[in-house]
C-alpha cells in the first residue's frame, strides 16, 4: 500500500533531523604564532539510520585545484593513522576514543609551514558531512634592536630606529617614553611601518628613556634606548687649548734638549781638560828627580857655563821631560843636543868662568 504523501514528507523531515550532522562552530579562521599549539574542532552527531562504519579524514587542502589534497590524518576500523609526515609526531585526535563523536585534533609546536586549509569529512554511511578551517601560522617578532642615528647635541636632529630581524610581516612598530613627562617630542614624527621616529631641534627636554614596541598579528616584542641630550662644545676653546698644549708640549722638549745639548758638553770639556798638560804646572816630584838626576850625570859635557846659563839649560830639559804617558824603549837614553858657545860669546854675554871639578863616571870628585 502505498504511503500518502503527508508520510513521506514527515519521513524525510525526521531523517534530516535524526542523521549525520557537525556541531557548529565559528571556528572558520585561526592565527597562532610558531611553536604554539592549535585544536582544529571537528565534533559530529550521528543518528539511528547511520548504520555504517565510521571513517574520519583530515587532510590539509591543495592550494592548487589540480593537485590532490594531502591526508593528514584518519580514523578507520576503530583505528588512528597518521599520514602526514611533516605532521608526525606532532599531530593526534584530540579524543581517545573518536567514535564518541569527537573527531577534532590537535596540532603541537606550530610551523610556518603548516599554514593552510584543513578539511574534516565524517562519513558513516549513509551519512558523510565536512568542515573548512583555516589555520595561518605566523612568526612573533623577535631580536628586535633599538638605536639612535645623529648626534645627541642640543639643537641637532635625530631619529630613533627600531627593527625586529625577525616576524611575519606585517609588522607595526610604536614609540613611547618611559621617564620624564612620558609624551613623544612635539613634532615628532613616527613611521609605523619602518620604526622610525624623526625628532627635530633636539632640546634637553627632550632626554630619557625611550622604548619601542614591535607587534604582528600573533605577538609582539620590544626594546629600549636612551637619549642624553647635551650641549654644543666650544669649539674656540678646544681649538685655544690645543694649540697651548701644543705650544707646551714643544717648548718642554726644546728645554730637555738644551740641557741634554750643555749635559753633553760639559762632560766632554771635562774629558778634554784631564787629559791635557799644562806648561803652568809644576811637575811632580818624581819627574824633577829623575831629570835633576839626569843632567847630573852629564856635568862632565857641559863645559864652562854660567849660573844664568845653567838656569836655561834646567828648564829647557825640564820642558823636554818625556811624559810618563807615552810610549819609549825601556833601554834607550834621550840624547839631548846642547847648544855651543863660544868662550868670546859667553864673555861678552856676562858669563863668569868658573872651574868644575872633575867628576869620575860614577859621579864622584876626583
Amino acid at each position: 500500500m502505498a504511503l500518502p504523501a503527508s508520510a513521506l514528507l514527515l519521513i524525510v523531515s525526521l531523517g534530516s533531523v535524526i542523521a549525520l550532522d557537525l556541531v557548529p562552530t565559528d571556528q572558520k579562521k585561526i592565527e597562532k604564532p610558531e611553536g604554539d599549539r592549535v585544536t582544529l574542532d571537528c565534533k559530529f552527531t550521528v543518528g539511528p539510520l547511520d548504520v555504517g562504519s565510521l571513517d574520519i579524514d583530515w587532510a590539509l587542502v591543495a592550494a592548487d585545484t589540480q593537485q590532490e589534497d594531502q591526508q593528514i590524518i584518519m580514523f578507520s576500523g576503530g583505528m588512528p593513522y597518521v599520514i602526514y609526515d611533516g605532521l608526525k609526531n606532532r599531530v593526534h585526535f584530540n579524543s581517545t576514543d573518536p567514535a564518541n563523536g569527537d573527531a577534532s585534533i590537535d596540532i603541537i609546536n606550530l610551523k610556518s609551514s603548516d599554514t593552510g586549509t584543513y578539511q574534516c569529512k565524517v562519513k558513516k554511511a549513509p551519512g558523510v558531512q565536512s568542515r573548512k578551517i583555516v589555520l595561518s601560522v605566523f612568526l612573533k617578532p623577535a631580536k628586535t634592536r633599538c638605536s639612535i642615528e645623529g648626534s645627541q647635541k642640543i639643537g641637532n636632529d635625530l631619529a630613533f630606529k627600531c627593527g625586529s630581524s625577525e616576524g611575519t610581516a606585517p609588522l607595526t612598530y610604536e614609540w613611547q617614553k618611559l621617564t620624564g613627562s612620558r609624551s613623544l617630542p612635539k613634532g615628532s614624527v613616527l613611521d609605523e611601518s619602518t620604526g622610525v621616529l624623526t625628532v627635530k631641534n633636539v632640546s634637553q627636554e627632550h632626554s630619557g628613556t625611550y622604548k619601542c614596541f614591535a607587534r604582528n598579528r600573533v605577538g609582539n616584542d620590544e626594546c629600549m634606548v636612551r637619549l642624553d641630550a647635551v650641549p654644543h662644545s666650544n669649539i674656540s676653546g678646544i681649538v685655544a687649548g690645543a694649540i697651548i698644549g701644543t705650544l707646551l708640549s714643544l717648548g718642554l722638549v726644546g728645554l730637555l734638549v738644551y740641557f741634554f745639548c750643555k749635559k753633553k758638553k760639559e762632560k766632554k770639556y771635562e774629558k778634554e781638560v784631564q787629559h791635557e798638560i799644562r806648561e803652568d804646572v809644576a811637575p811632580p816630584k818624581s819627574r824633577t828627580s829623575t831629570a835633576r838626576s839626569y843632567i847630573g850625570s852629564n856635568h862632565s859635557s857641559l863645559g864652562s857655563l854660567s849660573p844664568s846659563n845653567i838656569d836655561g839649560y834646567s828648564k829647557s830639559l825640564y820642558n823636554k821631560v818625556p811624559n810618563e804617558d807615552q810610549e819609549r824603549p825601556p833601554s834607550q837614553t834621550p840624547n839631548f843636543m846642547l847648544p855651543k858657545v863660544a868662550g868670546p860669546n859667553l864673555s861678552r854675554m856676562g858669563a863668569i868662568p868658573v872651574m868644575i871639578p872633575a867628576q869620575n863616571k860614577d859621579g864622584s870628585i876626583v
